[in-house]
């Protein structure tokens, strides 16, 4: 068996979270977990010995699709079909540039219709009934409706990921996004721990803006969607 103490937190990220300070949204066994559906889709085992594939193919088995975030690649799991596979690349923020005053607001439950429903229409990531109770979610509004967001998601010990991060599409151009971001990651930092994101490999466009606030590529991820055999 590999040595698991000599993985990174955050190379599989879904996992140490579940470990650690999101344990009590995780479903499953020791060997493979997955996030509370309402919340999110990341499902990840402990290491790559059969036991732990077995365990994750009986889980999305039992509980439906999810994506395996991780540096490995994943061997194949019993019991599942990729439906999807691409690389994603990880980053992270020791310090935060491009500092710029912005008018937002703290969002929670009372927001929770408006939030699914610009993450529908932008497609920021994967986003579920409850995916704003996993904390530090801030927007913008215009004439009071919903045209901007950032918060939080995957939350490994001593670590925070950004996400969620998405702006109405009659409203982009205007620097919400990143300055969003900045605020979500800047919190990040004050409590003590290192904000990370991810964003697919070849968007160019999104890399270039979270290393203009200071993120920088930690490593290459693979980005699996499984699905249940038939």
């Amino acid at each position: 068996m590999r040595d698991m103490t000599q993985v990174h937190p955050l190379d599989r990220p879904a996992w140490t979270a579940l470990q650690t300070t999101q344990s009590q949204l995780a479903r499953g066994d020791g060997a493979a977990l997955r996030y509370d559906p309402d919340y999110a889709i990341f499902a990840a085992t402990a290491d790559h010995e059969p036991a732990s594939l077995a365990a994750l193919g009986a889980l999305i088995g039992a509980t439906g699709p999810a994506i395996v975030l991780q540096k490995d690649p994943l061997p194949p799991v019993p019991g599942t079909t990729v439906a999807k596979h691409r690389m994603g690349v990880q980053m992270a923020a020791e310090t935060l540039t491009g500092e710029r005053d912005l008018d937002f607001l703290e969002l929670g439950d009372a927001d929770a219709a408006e939030m699914l429903t610009l993450a529908t229409l932008t497609e920021p990531g994967p986003f579920f009934a409850r995916t704003h109770r996993l904390g530090g979610f801030i927007g913008i509004r215009d004439q009071g409706r919903l045209v901007a967001m950032a918060g939080e998601r995957m939350k490994p010990e001593g670590f925070t990921e950004v996400s969620g991060v998405c702006t109405h599409p009659d409203q982009r151009g205007r620097g919400y996004a990143g300055g969003l971001m900045r605020v979500a990651a800047a919190r990040v930092l004050a409590r003590g721990e290192t904000p990370f994101l991810h964003a697919y490999a070849d968007n160019r466009g999104a890399i270039a803006l979270y290393e203009s606030l200071g993120f920088r590529v930690r490593c290459e991820v693979n980005v699996t969607v499984l699905e249940p055999d038939g």
